[in-house]
């Protein structure tokens, strides 16, 4: 029970519920999730199971596409509709605002900036999650992280209520960015809805409901939705041992490049060798490691073992 599954995570549930329950339906603990999703948010939200929870961190670095929806004339505490209201607009200014303003404000804010965090959020200051000093009505200096919008498209405008597709890069918070928008325009703004729609090459349309996994794996297909954990290293070329460097990579040593044999028809290391890159490595049962390459020493070392 190796690979990853496509979850859809709706609403309601945390990132941990998710994780929670389908420990349960899979029967087994080593299960985690490839970034946080806000409870009133639902979508795209991958899951790796046993050996691929080591896969997690690739997961998480990749950038993400979101579909959102917000409101504006009001701010709340927690950025998003579920919080108290904490700023409103005046009516006159709010009114005065126009379409153009509104896609003008949006623009603005794609490319890179850095943009300060929720207090709502599980970012850790002196030990401390930000959302745990929030419940106490403290607000936290919080630093700015760098972030990069790299598109805004589908928008759309009704009075109030605007919607947009969002691409963009890890770290970054929606509700932070519509709370920007909304300043921006000087009658303040906050997140109604929010969908993960894609994320490194898992789309929501193929994601699958809780329920929909327990009806398949009580089927005993458990199979048809549990991607391996090498289809998510593609980006990778693939080479395989012989057996006399199978002990070798068990015990995780580092390989001299004359070892590694072409795969599936693959090329020669020879002709794609560079210094830094990262390779996938196979022995008789399958994958097994990824390695990066030192030019120097013409030896590859560990990157990340899926022993």
């Amino acid at each position: 029970m190796d690979g990853v599954i496509n979850v859809y995570k709706e609403q309601g549930f945390t990132s941990f519920d998710v994780v929670a329950k389908l420990r349960g339906i899979l029967k087994t603990k080593k299960i985690g999730h490839t970034g946080t999703l806000d409870p009133m948010a639902e979508g795209v939200l991958p899951v790796c199971v046993g050996r691929a929870t080591k896969l997690c961190g690739i997961l998480t670095e990749s950038d993400k596409y979101y579909y959102a929806e917000f409101k504006l004339g009001i701010e709340t505490d927690t950025e998003d509709i579920t919080g108290q209201v904490v700023n409103t607009s005046n009516p006159k200014v709010l009114a005065s605002v126009t379409e153009r303003d509104i896609r003008e404000a949006v623009n603005h804010f794609v490319g890179e900036y850095d943009q300060v965090p929720p207090m709502y959020s599980a970012i850790k200051i002196d030990g401390k999650k930000l959302y745990e000093y929030a419940r106490q009505g403290k607000e936290v200096e919080r630093k700015p992280r760098h972030v990069r919008i790299y598109d805004i498209s589908g928008f759309s405008v009704a009075g109030d209520a605007v919607s947009f597709t969002v691409h963009c890069s890890k770290g970054t918070y929606i509700r932070s960015l519509i709370r920007d928008i909304g300043r921006r325009l000087g009658c303040y703004a906050t997140l109604t809805a929010l969908k993960r729609t894609f994320v490194y090459g898992f789309e929501v349309e193929k994601a699958l409901k809780l329920d929909e996994i327990a009806a398949l794996v009580s089927d005993g297909k458990l199979s048809d939705i549990m991607l391996p954990i090498d289809s998510m290293l593609k980006e990778y070329e693939a080479f395989s041992l012989p057996e006399t460097a199978f002990k070798s990579l068990k015990n995780g040593n580092k390989l001299k490049e004359n070892v590694l044999l072409p795969i599936y028809g693959g090329p020669e290391f020879q002709d794609v060798k560079r210094d830094g890159a990262i390779y996938r490595i196979y022995d008789d049962e399958g994958f097994k490691a990824l390695y990066e390459y030192d030019e120097a020493s013409g030896e590859l070392t560990p990157y990340r073992m899926f022993l």
